[in-house]
């Protein structure tokens, strides 16, 4: 027997965060101290690594409930700012997509498009405080008869706002470059020909899911940074691929897992949901995310002590390729690499732009290491583990 083995339970982790005691330290602080120490000694100090991401996550939204009229309605279609909302639900239920952008968007008739406003934009406003002009239209019943609803309305007057983001908190993604002889404006950006550029999503060593690339903590239930304020995974997100490639660090090399997620709006802060325009492509919303992950043992110590320089992730063409579902790479990179600023493709050297905030990401972990060391933020066991692909 290893007498070195470290076995920490959740509710031993939360008595010594109740206490005040607990060791909290970011991913970044992890990747130094395993370095230094090992994984035995850095799963005997520390109790959780918090962790961060802030970026484009299309898979999200938010339901809502604006309250009834007088007389009754049952809303068939719902606009707020114009932007398209589904009402299939209930009579004054609807969902509001991310992704969404406004009525009377030009979209990419004149290309690229702008896509200036769009349902990420609508929640930001939401939650800055500003009024949104909610219209409602419906066919009328006898216990529903009002045709027509037109009014401003604030986060404050709708009966709830749920934050629902069906796919988050991807793990890893691909570095996208364009080797056609043409510019190509992708939800991953603008990409420039003959692959003089490649664009990357991701927060590498500060990133939830590649601190935890298993799912040995992480499922339904477990409480997390959301928007600024507190949420929960709810389920395995949309795209789940928990089978992908994996180094032997268990860390995968292509993109995995992925979360559902969600968490009352009234309760966020502004600044970490922030609508955004991607040019020729469409609307989007940046989502600040946090999870913390509890050192149980030395195996969780050493996930979370991985660094960028053991990070990979393959360049992918956006040009051809991508659309045309054709699995084939032009190398393989560490976030290191990418983060440096350049990576070589092809045999000369690229600049790399990032559509992940690593400094936002900073931050997300900086704040729930300070809600835990405050007593403030219990970590939540989950219910049931992410799937995690293994027979």
């Amino acid at each position: 027997m290893n007498k070195h083995k470290i076995n920490k339970t959740y509710a031993e982790i939360n008595a010594r965060i109740k206490a005040g005691e607990a060791v909290v330290v970011t991913a970044e602080e992890m990747t130094r101290i395993v370095r230094r120490e090992g994984r035995v000694k850095a799963a005997a100090r520390v109790d959780v690594v918090t962790t961060g991401t802030f970026s484009p996550m299309c898979s999200s939204g938010m339901f809502f409930n604006f309250g009834q009229t007088t007389p009754t309605i049952k809303a068939a279609e719902v606009w707020l700012n114009n932007v398209s909302s589904y009402a299939g639900l209930a009579a004054v239920d609807a969902y509001i997509g991310a992704t969404e952008p406004c009525a009377d968007d030009p979209l990419n008739k004149v290309y690229p498009g702008s896509f200036r406003y769009g349902g990420g934009h609508v929640i930001e406003d939401l939650l800055n405080g500003k009024k949104v002009f909610l219209k409602a239209t419906a066919y009328g019943t006898d216990c529903y008869p009002n045709h027509l609803l037109e009014k401003e309305i604030t986060l404050d007057d709708l009966s709830s706002a749920l934050l629902c983001n069906p796919r988050n908190c991807y793990q890893n993604y691909n570095c996208a470059i364009n080797l056609s002889d043409k510019t190509i404006h992708t939800y991953m950006g603008t990409i420039k020909s003959q692959g003089r550029s490649a664009n990357y999503c991701s927060a590498g060593e500060l990133s939830p899911l590649l601190n935890d690339p298993l799912y040995k903590t992480i499922g339904l239930g477990t409480r997390i940074f959301l928007g600024g304020g507190v949420g929960y995974v709810t389920w395995q997100g949309t795209q789940h691929n928990p089978k992908a490639p994996r180094a032997k660090n268990g860390s995968p090399l292509t993109p995995a897992g992925t979360l559902m997620v969600q968490g009352d709006l009234k309760q966020m802060e502004p600044g970490w949901l922030k609508g955004v325009s991607i040019q020729g492509y469409g609307c989007s919303m940046a989502v600040g995310l946090g999870i913390p992950i509890p050192i149980l043992n030395e195996e969780m110590a050493g996930y979370t002590g991985v660094s960028d320089a053991e990070l990979f992730t393959q360049v992918i063409d956006y040009a051809y390729d991508y659309s045309n579902r054709i699995s084939r790479n032009y190398g393989e990179v560490s976030y290191a690499e990418l983060k440096s600023g350049s990576i070589e493709v092809n045999g000369r050297q690229v600049p790399t732009a990032p559509l992940s905030s690593v400094v936002k990401a900073r931050e997300i972990a900086e704040i729930l290491k300070e809600w835990i060391m405050k007593g403030e933020f219990p970590l939540q066991e989950p219910v049931q583990l992410l799937p995690d692909g293994q027979e």
